[in-house]
């Protein structure tokens, strides 16, 4: 099978190149995916893209009239895709089923643990020498109420760490999971007892500013909210008034509303900066990690893996699809 992979960086093409070992005949391309790149995709039966490549309904158009026949995400989530487009113009679609949940588990512990112990701002104080402690005081985790919303792989495997810190977890998820060390309650219980909460759901019309005004003002003064899931589960400017007043007293990061264009390049001299960005990243108690909860080498190496598996089902006559996902799913 021929096919175009879009948004490649090099450690993801070293390891597509060892695991495909010359089966498929893969193209790789640096540039995302877009309507003035689509053109790479002449003659290929096959796209592969990732989370901020641009598979909307006028770039699968495109596609389709170049003669591409699938489109494989390196992703969990299948958010960026238009699938009635793609079921239009029939188009099958494969995405990755999973993949190391703990990966993005670890990442959101990280930003939590970050954020509690005040790690930016005292290794910023370090590196100019000052190695006072005053105002660097953060909290324990043990015995702090931990509310996980979503109870997918990935909401588990962080479950499974914030017990292990001898924390209570409460989760909450659209099907009832009764799963050990974690008290099923629904949302508004999360955010009325959770010291901490962490988002773990993948983004669709349910779930779209899941995090408002509304839901903000039913949590704790001094909230920790940690997102690994997708930018546009939360308001932005909301979230960041909610950090002005002190309501919300940690934020942790690993995704933003606006990042498509901004997350996975480098800006640092670019002329225009993204002025909520910039304002988030003025807080002492914000953490912002480019989109990186997944890249780890095991992460990485699975994906890859279940990409040119996809790419051999098809050439096989085999079926293999995604359907969007439900609200109890892991995206990445």
């Amino acid at each position: 099978m021929k096919a175009v992979a879009y948004s490649i960086k090099q450690f993801e093409r070293e390891l597509l190149e060892e695991v495909n070992q010359g089966r498929h005949s893969i193209k790789f391309v640096e540039a995302a995916l877009s309507i003035g790149t689509a053109d790479y995709a002449k003659g290929y039966d096959a796209v592969i893209v990732f989370t901020n490549d641009d598979v909307s309904a006028p770039v699968i158009a495109v596609l389709a009239k170049l003669g591409v026949k699938f489109i494989a995400t390196r992703s969990v989530g299948t958010d960026h895709i238009d699938f009635s487009e793609a079921h239009k113009w029939q188009i099958k679609v494969a995405n990755i089923p999973a993949y190391s949940p703990q990966a993005v588990a670890e990442h959101a512990v990280a930003l939590a643990m970050a954020l509690a112990r005040k790690l930016i701002p005292t290794y910023d104080s370090c590196r100019d020498y000052d190695f006072r402690v005053e105002g660097h005081m953060g909290f324990n985790f043990y015995k702090k109420v931990v509310g996980i919303i979503g109870l997918g792989n990935i909401g588990q495997a962080a479950a499974a760490i914030f017990n292990g810190l001898g924390c209570s977890v409460l989760g909450c998820d659209v099907c009832r999971k009764d799963l050990p060390g974690i008290e099923f309650v629904d949302i508004a219980q999360i955010y009325q007892k959770a010291d901490v909460i962490t988002l773990h759901v993948p983004f669709n019309a349910d779930t779209r500013y899941l995090i408002n005004k509304e839901s903000i003002s039913q949590m704790k003064t001094g909230v920790m909210l940690i997102n690994t899931s997708r930018g546009g589960v939360i308001n932005t400017r909301e979230v960041l008034e909610a950090l002005t007043s002190g309501k919300i007293g940690y934020l942790g990061l690993d995704v933003y509303e606006y990042e498509k264009g901004l997350f996975f390049e480098d800006h640092r001299y670019s002329t225009h900066k993204d002025a909520v960005l910039m304002k988030l990243m003025d807080f002492p108690n914000v953490v912002i990690t480019p989109h990186q909860a997944f890249l780890t080498k095991e992460a990485v190496r699975e994906i890859a893996i279940s990409t040119i598996e996809n790419l051999n089902s098809w050439e096989n006559g085999l079926a293999v699809g995604k359907k969007p996902e439900a609200w109890d799913s892991e995206m990445r």
